[in-house]
């Protein structure tokens, strides 16, 4: 006669094996349980306990170790982070500085050179020459002058000083920048000073 207990063994689909595999880890896991019982110190030597207040100490020490381990090497991050922000903070402008010292170096030849007799000419020259570097170095900085001359005014980003009245140019036009206006990778940093056509 065939084995029954086999049949079933057989023909049992995957939710059945996978009750059936829970009842197996459920069973192992309370003879697990069953194998360690908890500790009762009251049935324990003094020798027993003595073993395991030094067992108990020595983890405490490991653990208090691996904290101030811990906390000391936070406290390093702490520090790294504070250094690289100040050095960061120190030397970020190192780019711009390095682009405006031949500017600097212009106006030196400039100024060196407006002894001669063609001095007027030569200042010209460097003069310009400098403002044009200027601006070059500006500008890769991210700056950005503000359009104002022959522009309708915007309060945002024109400061209007006076005014005058011009029939030939349109009402709320800017007549004449006073002094330029600029914007820092598109942020105003200062609006332009001008004047404004009523009308």
């Amino acid at each position: 006669m065939p084995d029954q207990s086999l049949e079933v063994s057989q023909k049992a689909g995957p939710e059945e094996e996978s009750e059936v595999s829970g009842e197996v880890a459920e069973k192992e896991s309370k003879d697990e349980q069953q194998e360690s019982p908890a500790i009762d110190l009251d049935k324990m030597s003094k020798d027993e306990l003595a073993g395991k207040v030094r067992e108990l100490l020595g983890l405490s020490e490991k653990n208090h170790d691996l904290y101030l381990r811990s906390q000391a090497e936070m406290e390093n991050m702490r520090k790294r982070a504070k250094k690289e922000k100040e050095d960061w903070l120190k030397y970020s402008n190192e780019t711009l500085i390095k682009q405006i010292l031949p500017v600097m170096d212009n106006l030196h030849k400039a100024i060196s050179h407006s002894n001669n007799e063609k001095a007027f000419h030569a200042l010209r020259e460097g003069v310009e020459l400098t403002l044009t570097e200027l601006r070059s170095a500006l500008s890769k900085a991210g700056l950005e002058e503000i359009k104002a001359e022959g522009e309708p005014f915007d309060p945002k980003f024109h400061e209007a000083v006076s005014q005058v009245e011009d029939k030939d140019v349109e009402a709320g036009r800017v007549v004449k920048e006073i002094q330029k206006g600029y914007l820092l990778n598109k942020r105003l940093i200062r609006p332009s000073m001008v004047v404004v056509n009523k009308g």
